[in-house]
């Protein structure tokens, strides 16, 4: 008896995870497999636990319904903290958000809340070199259209300025731009400040010079071919825009054609030679051949001549009335009762019925209205992300 339950422990200690997951009969685990399309990756990763429950959201309304509780009760403790670090409950806020907000989006409110972070401590000394405060702002300018809004308020408000990750993602920003130049220029003044840590920064610095150099460089005649016009095939230009490309391209002759030596060549006139007997030979090869008459389009012929295959005169189409059958219309009350009966599914008419009595209730409509109001805030946001900001704090 004893020997048994040994070996049962034994073999339940050698089970894989696998299948000791199998073992388990857990319902949930595979939300990640279904959904990961729609995961926005993080840099500190994500936990799998955390990740499906908040993805079984997709699925089921009561769990949606507690997400939302959930952030309002984080929101409501923000403004309630008492204690000495305010951006705190910031932060586990923002962090919660993206663990229980997989995919992002406008519904989780989450640029709304980098807007209202940064503006809430915008003006104070105490975090304007605090590295966690830098990085909500650079997540911010990840969700805007044009970041170099958000660089150059930091800039003019000496936010972050001591340390390397905003000259680093500041460059990289102008260097998508293709402003090589100002790029250069703000790797320059980062390592001028000594911006901690100062090796991440000339690491960073030497690997920007490396993409620099492998650039291919614009020659004359690729910068002469980007100034013509682009059109395409079967166009015609213009007289104006013709004579430009004539120009032009006859400039680029003449540089080509240009001497070495200070000699200046006078034009060389060249006979081209014309044999009168070419015709005569020609025809006595091909005797079959008839000469082709010179004077055959000298005259097109009148317009109607010309536009023959137009004869055909338009006539209007509300002039030609299609045969009814008689008796096949009927007016009045009778026209309403000859239409088609649609035929409706019950299970499908009751789910309907469940799901408008569902959307009558005031909490689902106050958070509809949210979801709304979040993603217009959202859009606006991300097209002008310092619209709450006062005009004075702006750089000029």
């Amino acid at each position: 008896m004893m020997a048994d339950i040994g070996t049962e422990i034994e073999k339940v200690e050698m089970l894989d995870p696998e299948t000791e997951f199998l073992a388990s009969k857990r319902e949930t685990g595979n939300e990640w497999e279904l959904f990961k399309e729609n995961v926005r990756p993080l840099k500190r990763g994500r936990k799998i636990a955390i990740l499906n429950d908040a993805l079984k959201a997709h699925n089921d309304n009561d769990i949606k319904k507690s997400l939302f509780d959930q952030r309002r009760r984080l929101i409501q403790a923000i403004d309630e903290y008492k204690g000495e670090d305010p951006l705190h409950p910031w932060l586990e806020c923002i962090k919660w958000v993206q663990e229980a907000f997989p995919p992002g989006g406008d519904c989780s409110g989450l640029v709304v809340m980098y807007e209202q972070c940064v503006r809430t401590f915008w003006h104070s000394d105490r975090y304007k070199d605090d590295l966690r405060y830098l990085k909500v702002w650079l997540e911010y300018a990840e969700n805007c259209a044009d970041a170099q809004v958000i660089y150059s308020f930091l800039d003019a408000n000496e936010i972050g300025k001591t340390h390397s990750v905003f000259y680093i993602s500041y460059a990289l920003v102008m260097e998508s731009k293709n402003k090589m130049k100002a790029a250069n220029e703000i790797f320059n003044l980062g390592i001028s400040r000594n911006a901690r840590p100062i090796e991440k920064l000339k690491d960073a610095y030497r690997k920007f010079i490396a993409r620099s150099m492998s650039r291919p460089k614009a020659s004359e005649e690729d910068s002469t071919e980007k100034r013509l016009p682009i059109r395409s095939f079967g166009t015609v230009l213009s007289r104006g825009e013709n004579r430009i490309q004539t120009l032009d391209s006859s400039d680029l002759s003449k540089k080509d054609s240009k001497p070495k030596g200070d000699r200046v060549l006078a034009p060389i006139n060249i006979n081209i030679y014309k044999d009168s007997n070419s015709a005569d030979i020609g025809s006595h090869h091909h005797p079959d051949v008839s000469k082709p008459d010179v004077n055959s389009w000298h005259s097109l012929g009148p317009r109607a001549e010309r536009n023959k295959e137009n004869n055909a005169i338009p006539t209007k189409w509300r002039s030609y009335k299609i045969p009814q059958r008689p008796g096949s219309r009927t007016g009045g009350a009778g026209a309403s009762s000859a239409c088609i009966e649609v035929f409706v599914d019950e299970e499908c008419e009751e789910t309907h019925r469940k799901n408008v009595e569902s959307a009558k209730s005031s909490a689902l409509q106050l958070r509809q209205e949210e979801e709304r109001a979040l993603k217009r805030e959202t859009d606006l946001l991300r097209e002008d992300p310092l619209r709450n900001f006062p005009s004075n704090s702006l750089p000029r």
